[in-house]
């Protein structure tokens, strides 16, 4: 909404940290152009090097963002020119103390720059604070105060502040134990004085498509004499990996890998628990793709050590004795998440907690459900052939119908969309009839597509492609009117981005004064038929594509399927509409057309077949 409302062409964020980059990446989404602001020479300087920050720029300034290391901002500039902290005009520029640096016009700054400890209780008692903010602990998270303990991000330990939750949990389990004993006098038994003598902040990142990850000492200092480095760098494939070494070249004592982090776990447990490593160190310096290898994700670890969440510290020993303690009916992914905590920090473990739990299972006698929902004891294929072959379509004609037949309860989120598409891939029936309009998605219920920020995007049905003057000057004016962003999009149909839900009903009601209707670019039915010019206009045409397309497409528009469908008419063989990357296709001869089925364009194409 600032975005519209304040013409905001330009941004700066400031931080090119891992948040800092996500934020400026979802500012490039808005059509904004996105300024990085990094304050040290290099970004990511926590988790990566000089190499690494190579690597990753190349990644980055492809998407076209613009990358500012180095930078010392000194100051926001209004639009009435003023830099004064307090002045509430909005922003038309970044200033910088660098000598030379011109100021950068933005309309609008993001700012991720990291954690400051919140100290302020401690600053006017006798409790000691860092000399850059936070207060100071031991190993025992005590303060210098008696009785007081500090964990978490304003717990600065051995001069470091921890920004990550692993630490903040560490730091709890320890100043738990020591409280316990020594501020209540619960006897615990504990073998060892508990302890936090730091955490291990080993990450593995997807950072914009990007694989970034780093382990162990990744950055030893520049005075540790016992470091040899194995560096692989591959500008053009957009890989660098780091391994850090002792000396004698008998431990991994750490990493950076970007671009291509596939072994990282095996890595990970080379530097943290050590092992084996081969007689060349260097077989672990090439990535798999130099290898000639496929990139698969790595087998999970059957030691009951490995790490699977790094935000809670759980093994895969922890989660097995959880799925064991539950048992065979028990062990849903819901519980074994709850009572293991694994998958309930960023969620990134959670497909590894299930293959687990699917493996487990299969141990113990059982296996992992795949029912639907609570609701329904059926997967989707199964009770999709369940209404499909009753004898009595009449008897499974409604979700009401099918839930008390085949299910129970009232329903939720997951099943009513889902038997909405069954029901319309069996019948078809009117959408709004008999209580199906309850069943559809956001989507299909706003006749509008939901994007980022809670805003829909409007399209239009334009069969074939072809459009008339006068709707082009609808969608225009009514794309001023609401302030919409406008895309031509590959399935030669216009996109009308930005608009708020309680403006659709107006905007469709405008736009079907000159006969457009939705194009239903979010359901699961037909989408498009695409079409080239064919003999209308085309010298190579052979038959009239456009014509065509239009009729194939008003013809089969609403019925529903499984999946979504697409289509496409080319006028001759030199196939300008891409037919064969179709689910069905035509392509003209003098004689017709011939048809081709089974194509895909998606994420992974597939050549239609000669039908």
């Amino acid at each position: 909404a600032y975005v519209k409302e304040n013409n905001v062409k330009s941004a700066a964020v400031i931080g090119g940290g891992l948040l800092g980059l996500e934020a400026a990446k979802a500012v490039a989404d808005m059509q904004v152009e996105s300024h990085i602001i990094e304050f040290a020479n290099i970004l990511m300087c926590r988790q990566i090097d000089q190499g690494g920050h190579d690597a990753l720029v190349g990644v980055i300034e492809d998407m076209g963002l613009q990358i500012h290391c180095g930078a010392r901002t000194e100051s926001f500039v209004g639009t009435d020119g003023s830099t004064d902290a307090d002045n509430m005009t909005p922003v038309s520029a970044l200033r910088f103390s660098n000598e030379d640096w011109d100021d950068l016009p933005v309309q609008m700054v993001v700012v991720s720059a990291g954690i400051k400890p919140r100290d302020e209780l401690a600053q006017n008692t006798n409790i000691a604070i860092g000399e850059r903010g936070g207060i100071i602990v031991d190993e025992q998270l005590k303060t210098s105060a008696d009785g007081i303990y500090a964990i978490g991000e304003i717990a600065l330990y051995n001069n470091f502040i921890y920004g990550l939750i692993l630490p903040g949990y560490e730091m709890a389990g320890v100043c738990a134990k020591t409280v316990a004993e020594k501020e209540l006098g619960i006897k615990l038994d504990l073998a060892d004085e508990p302890a936090f003598t730091g955490a291990d902040l080993s990450t593995k990142l997807k950072l914009l498509g990007c694989d970034v990850a780093s382990f162990g000492e990744n950055q030893p200092p520049a005075d540790d004499l016992d470091v040899s480095n194995l560096v692989w760098n591959d500008p053009l494939g957009g890989i660098y990996r780091k391994l850090i070494f002792n000396k004698a070249g008998t431990k991994l004592r750490g990493g950076i890998l970007v671009g291509d982090a596939s072994d990282y776990t095996k890595l990970h447990a080379l530097a943290m628990k050590g092992g084996e490593l081969p007689e060349n160190p260097a077989m672990l310096l090439a990535p798999a793709s130099a290898r000639g290898e496929v990139q698969e994700e790595e087998k999970l670890s059957e030691d009951p050590n490995t790490q699977i969440c790094s935000c809670n510290d759980v093994t895969r020993g922890d989660i097995t004795n959880t799925i064991i303690e539950l048992g065979v009916e028990g062990a849903t992914l819901k519980e074994v998440k709850a009572c293991s905590k694994a998958g309930t920090g960023c969620g990134g473990c959670e497909g590894d907690v299930k293959t687990i739990l699917a493996q487990e299972l299969e141990k113990l006698g059982g296996s992992l459900s795949n029912n639907l929902c609570e609701h329904f004891q059926y997967s989707r294929p199964e009770l999709m052939a369940l209404v499909r072959t009753d004898a009595d379509p009449t008897s499974v004609d409604s979700f009401g119908k099918i839930l008390a037949k085949h299910g129970h309860g009232d329903g939720c989120e997951i099943c009513k969309p889902t038997v909405g598409s069954i029901l319309a891939s069996i019948y078809n029936g009117i959408v709004l009839d008999d209580g199906r309009d309850a069943l559809q998605e956001t989507n299909d219920r706003a006749l509008a597509n939901m994007q980022r920020g809670g805003s829909y995007s409007v399209v239009p049905r334009v069969p074939g492609g072809e459009i008339t003057p006068e709707q082009l000057i609808q969608m225009g004016e009514t794309a001023m009117k609401y302030g919409l962003y406008t895309k031509v999009t590959g399935a030669q149909r216009i996109d009308l981005f930005g608009a708020s839900k309680y403006q659709l009903p107006d905007i469709w009601e405008e736009l079907g004064t000159v006969g457009l209707e939705s194009g239903l670019a979010y359901g699961k039915g037909l989408r498009t038929v695409k079409s080239c010019v064919g003999t209308t206009w085309c010298r190579y045409g052979v038959q009239d594509a456009v014509g065509f397309a239009v009729r194939v497409e008003n013809r089969y528009k609403g019925i529903r399927s499984p999946h979504k469908l697409k289509s496409a008419v080319s006028g001759c063989v030199r196939e300008c509409a891409e037919a064969q990357g179709k689910d069905f296709g035509m392509i003209a001869t003098e004689n017709g057309y011939n048809l081709y089925l089974g194509g895909n364009g998606g994420v992974n194409p597939v050549h239609a077949q000669l039908f």
